[in-house]
């Protein structure tokens, strides 16, 4: 269904999704690497693939930049600056400005920022669903400032940052101007326990790193009988991105007996979960209103 601009951007409204599966995506080859970049509009994700030699890639961001190193480790190369190597299964937050990210063979790396100078945003595999911004979502604003350790690149292990405490389930961190939340579990989602919802004023990205999953969407029924939708039951394996637009009720069901890995992404970083002590290094942050 197209909807005319004042009822994409109405207060109920719903905008297409944005789902692609990187295998079966077209990627930019660069050197021996596969990259893949989708957008939300506030955040780019751009998915990279290392070969069976090592190589480096040049980053450059306005604002911090996470890079995700499920599989394997990695070093970060900044001028001036010594090495910082990582292990897999870490978490860098690398400040503002220019670095190098040397892959390891065979790994598989997540780069998540809310700007990237070196990339052409019309690139991104979804870059028309952006062609009209959305008015609904709140913008970055005015990016968080770090407290703790400014100027050097943060590495946690995902393995070490405790879970919320009234949502074992998921392990949160933010930079400057995003948050993800990063849900791993062994076997099945239990289809008893599932949590449909949405959100009015941001995005969300559902980023599989491992695993199967089903994305059960909805959009809710509007006295514009011109706005309703069929409901969506998105069949999705890794890696594969899902951007969620606004008003869009959702929930992600994993299946079968694996091991799972799902990272959702916001920008800014969400202040709820701020505010309930849900964020592992929210101390490392201030906001100057």
């Amino acid at each position: 269904m197209s909807l005319s601009s004042d009822q994409a951007n109405s207060e109920l409204s719903v905008r297409k999704r944005s789902f692609q599966h990187f295998d079966e995506a077209f990627s930019k080859q660069v050197g021996s690497l596969r990259r893949w970049l989708m957008r939300g509009q506030n955040f780019l994700m751009e998915w990279i693939e290392a070969s069976d030699v090592k190589e480096t890639i040049a980053i450059e961001s306005e604002y911090e930049t996470l890079v995700l190193m499920p599989d394997t480790g990695g070093e970060i190369l900044r001028e001036n600056k010594p090495a910082v190597p990582a292990t897999a299964g870490a978490a860098c937050i690398v400040p503002a400005g220019a670095f190098t990210l040397a892959v390891e063979p065979g790994g598989r790396y997540a780069v998540i920022a809310s700007s990237r100078v070196d990339l052409d945003m019309e690139e991104a595999l979804n870059a028309e669903a952006y062609s009209d911004p959305d008015p609904r979502i709140d913008p970055i604003g005015t990016p968080y400032r770090r407290c703790v350790g400014n100027g050097e690149v943060q590495v946690l292990l995902l393995d070490d940052i405790a879970s919320a405490a009234d949502n074992p389930r998921l392990k949160i961190i933010q930079t400057q101007t995003l948050s993800i939340n990063w849900v791993a579990y062994h076997g099945p989602r239990a289809r008893s326990q599932l949590s449909p919802h949405r959100h009015a004023n941001h995005e969300q990205g559902s980023l599989a790193i491992r695993g199967n999953f089903v994305h059960h969407l909805r959009v809710e029924w509007s006295k514009n009988a011109d706005l309703w939708q069929d409901d969506e039951h998105c069949v999705a394996s890794s890696p594969s991105l899902l951007v969620i637009p606004v008003n869009l009720v959702h929930t992600t069901e994993g299946v079968g007996e694996e091991e799972h890995i799902l990272v959702d992404i916001f920008s800014p970083p969400r202040a709820d979960f701020i505010a309930k002590g849900w964020v592992y290094n929210a101390g490392d942050y201030t906001r100057d209103e």
